[in-house]
């Protein structure tokens, strides 16, 4: 896939994206520090495509999800959202984020979110979207559309389904920064680390995860994400079907094998 989305500095400014792969890892940045890296809609465009792009290619095992600068992202642009008045505009703005929300959840690589910084409002949204989220230990959170009179609502989507409930209208409500220490308390991201370390952490998790077999990561995540608002027995009916599919691969048979042999896999 390489390196694309970069070089003439027009290009930077229709594309503030840069994705680039390095082995079985895909890396998508964001690339406007100086702007907090707002999540506006050429971004949100951007990343749908990257994302689209991704999903095709069956040398990527693991997305990592990160951005340029001292912020991850500062949800969307408000001068953007203010420079019109009609909400045909605002709504095509807000179903087109929603779209891809719900594109990394059925995106067949696992995303992992790399979190510096502030990540506020959609940029929230995301952190809480992503399938894993690591963040540096001066990361601070917030749902902070309230104070300016406006309820977070689609972070609302993904905020509640992560956190517990009294939790995230606490936050949604107040509008407060919540720091990394209580992030991962409240299971908004799975791991803090010095901030020094966050590259290097992040990385090793995306490897770690890469090194097992591409078709047992797929099913596995497409498995997780089906799995909400399933009865218990519908759960299991499909977790069993996708389990005996899974075991009907050549990686799962090595797998076993190499197991009850005492030896390393051979994938």
């Amino acid at each position: 896939m390489g390196e694309i989305l970069a070089g003439e500095a027009e290009l930077e400014r229709a594309f503030p994206i840069r994705t680039q792969q390095e082995g079985h890892i895909a890396r998508i940045r964001f690339n406007e520090p100086e702007r907090y890296n707002p999540l506006r809609l050429a971004v949100i465009k951007a990343l749908h495509r990257a994302l689209d792009a991704i999903a095709e290619d069956h040398q990527v095992r693991v997305v990592i999800l990160e951005a340029e600068g001292k912020a991850f992202c500062a949800g969307h642009d408000l001068r953007e959202i203010r420079a019109t008045e009609k909400r045909e505009h605002h709504q095509s703005l807000f179903d087109r984020c929603s779209a891809l929300m719900q594109r990394i959840l059925s995106l067949p690589q696992p995303v992992i979110a790399r979190v510096q910084g502030i990540a506020t409002a959609a940029g929230c949204q995301l952190v809480a979207t992503a399938d894993l989220a690591v963040a540096g230990r001066s990361a601070r959170f917030a749902t902070s559309g309230i104070k300016l009179g406006l309820f977070c609502s689609t972070p609302a989507v993904a905020i509640s389904q992560v956190m517990p409930r009294k939790k995230a209208l606490e936050m949604l409500l107040t509008g407060d920064f919540m720091d990394s220490e209580e992030a991962v308390r409240v299971g908004l991201v799975n791991r803090v680390v010095d901030d020094e370390t966050l590259s290097a952490v992040t990385t090793e998790l995306a490897e770690q995860i890469a090194s097992h077999p591409p078709a047992a990561i797929r099913a596995g995540k497409a498995l997780f994400h089906r799995l909400e608002g399933k009865s218990l027995q519908e759960a299991y009916d499909d977790a069993s079907a996708t389990m005996a599919c899974n075991m009907d691969t050549d990686a799962a048979r090595e797998g076993v094998d190499a197991f009850l042999e005492k030896r390393r896999p051979r994938w």
